[in-house]
């Protein structure tokens, strides 16, 4: 590959990033439905065309955008969770990490999926497909840490894996909402409270738990 062609690619690649940073922080505030390619080449000052040239449709550009948006989670919230020591450290890790997520408002308009999945919780299609396979995976990965933490001792083995995973799930939800429409950080310590005690009703040593978070 020539050097003009690898700059050219690198630059395609910048671009198509840039676009897509802009688009999920749109997507919060205006929905995915509010996206336009027209919108989106006026607020990054580009061609209608240049623009269409990256996505084509868009569908494929909401699509896009919400692969942004999962990878964005990944890097930033999951994958540094998950590089803590596995059991209950790890759990307790990932809870924090969505709590930070929430608080820090890497989106104007808070959290990407919390935003899009409740605009398209009524509108089938792929669009609403590839949502509720994301919002999913959050809870799967949450029933796959409780189950580690019961392997290694940590949770009671009577506890319902996938029940705790899904009010942990709704905890981090709730918690969402209500700072969106506070705006106020007690939210934060109050969601962190409850997500704390239900986790320590499951714990085989409780005590421990609360004095190594």
């Amino acid at each position: 590959m020539s050097s003009t062609v690898h700059h050219r690619k690198a630059q395609g690649e910048q671009t198509r990033k840039a676009i897509l940073q802009c688009a999920m922080d749109l997507a919060t505030v205006d929905g995915l439905t509010g996206l336009s390619i027209g919108g989106l080449a006026k607020e990054l000052k580009m061609s209608k065309s240049g623009l269409f040239a990256h996505f084509g449709s868009k569908e494929a550009l909401q699509l896009a955008v919400i692969e942004g948006a999962r990878n964005f989670v990944l890097r930033e919230v999951v994958r540094p969770a998950l590089r803590t020591p596995k059991g209950l450290s790890r759990l307790w890790s990932l809870c924090e990490a969505w709590l930070c997520y929430t608080e820090q408002q890497p989106f104007r308009g808070g959290c990407f999926f919390a935003a899009t999945s409740t605009e398209f919780n009524s509108r089938p299609g792929p669009i609403r497909d590839r949502l509720a396979e994301i919002m999913a995976e959050r809870q799967q990965t949450f029933a796959r840490l409780i189950t580690k933490a019961q392997q290694v001792g940590n949770i009671h083995d009577s506890a319902d894996a996938n029940q705790l995973a899904y009010e942990l799930d709704m905890l981090l939800f709730g918690a969402n909402w209500a700072f969106q429409l506070y705006g106020d950080a007690d939210v934060i310590v109050r969601s962190r409270l409850a997500m704390r005690h239900r986790l320590q009703s499951v714990c085989t040593h409780p005590k421990e738990f609360i004095t190594a978070i």
